[in-house]
């Protein structure tokens, strides 16, 4: 008796693909795949040593543990785990095997979109902070505290948590045979979901909505808040207080632009149709990822000024 593949499907509907190809860039000869593989280890390090460093230093420093900084921990939190979720993946692509496993890649579909949800999220969270700060700074330790901060987190942890969740079982209700290859370092929502033999309009329609309020909501807070403090600024009189307050924005208005631009213009081609040559895709998608989680720890922290008296008088 035999059953054709429709019927097989239907009964199936998550997939026939045990297996799925990460293929990354293309055209690196294979006797370059250790080093390439070595340069991710140490972005890797790099990400990894500066994000636990805020969080051990902040934890072992009462006099830092104040709004701010407990959103700055939350972030280092947020960029560590979307490090650990892509890196080492994207390191053993050219040092073991392209392969991955089907419940893998859903597995780091998740926690890439989760991560990245949750720092988008915490980026208008330090809007806000800085927003209030400058704005209200007589009603700041009444409208910004540790328990507010706490609370705030908690929920974005637990929301995100929830939304992710919903999004990558809705990918899982759709046939997928075939093919296997995804043109990406890690998986994702929209390589994987372009495997589907099936209409995956719905999903797709869910998802960009999602992806464009997550994306869209914390940036448009973010230019609002940032506006106001502009505004703000500009009223003081002294001169040297405007470029004080300007330098303390500066960093975060950097790394924003870092993070949200090249995102949404990626996403924005994407809905459309339009799709870039495979390695200049792949390498948008690096900088928008990685630099930012790289780099947070030294925009945020390293540049703070209480941080860095702090550091000179222990050392």
């Amino acid at each position: 008796m035999t059953i054709d593949s429709e019927t097989f499907m239907n009964k199936n509907s998550t997939t026939n693909i045990p297996q799925i190809v990460l293929q990354g860039f293309t055209g690196i000869p294979a006797e370059y795949y250790g080093l390439v593989g070595t340069f991710f280890l140490f972005i890797y390090l790099m990400l990894a040593f500066g994000n636990i460093f805020i969080l051990v230093f902040v934890a072992c420093e009462k006099s830092l543990q104040k709004p701010t900084y407990i959103i700055f921990c939350n972030l280092a939190i947020s960029d560590l785990g979307f490090g650990t979720t892509t890196l080492p993946r994207i390191m053993a692509n050219y040092w073991i095997s392209e392969i991955i496993s089907f419940t893998g890649c859903f597995t780091q579909v998740y926690f890439v979109h989760y991560f990245g949800t949750c720092t988008s999220f915490l980026m208008a969270l330090m809007a806000l902070d800085r927003f209030v700060a400058i704005c209200n700074p007589l009603r700041y330790p009444v409208l910004v505290n540790n328990s507010m901060i706490v609370i705030l987190c908690s929920v974005l942890w637990l929301g995100n948590l929830i939304l992710l969740g919903a999004l990558t079982a809705h990918a899982l209700t759709v046939p997928y045979c075939g093919p296997n290859i995804v043109h990406n370092c890690y998986c994702d929502h929209i390589s994987i979901t372009n495997l589907a033999c099936a209409d995956i309009t719905p999903i797709r329609a869910t998802s960009t909505s999602i992806a464009m309020t997550v994306l869209w909501g914390p940036l448009f807070y973010i230019i609002f808040s940032y506006v106001a403090i502009i505004i703000s600024v500009m009223k003081i009189s002294n001169k040297e207080g405007r470029y004080k307050t300007f330098l303390t924005c500066t960093p975060q208005l950097l790394i924003i632009c870092l993070y949200y631009i090249p995102r949404s213009f990626v996403y924005i081609t994407s809905t459309i149709g339009f799709y870039f040559e495979t390695n200049l895709r792949i390498a948008m998608i690096m900088i928008y990822s990685l630099f930012p989680a790289l780099f947070n720890p030294i925009i945020y922290c390293f540049r703070t000024k209480e941080i860095k008296d702090t550091l000179m008088k222990k050392f």
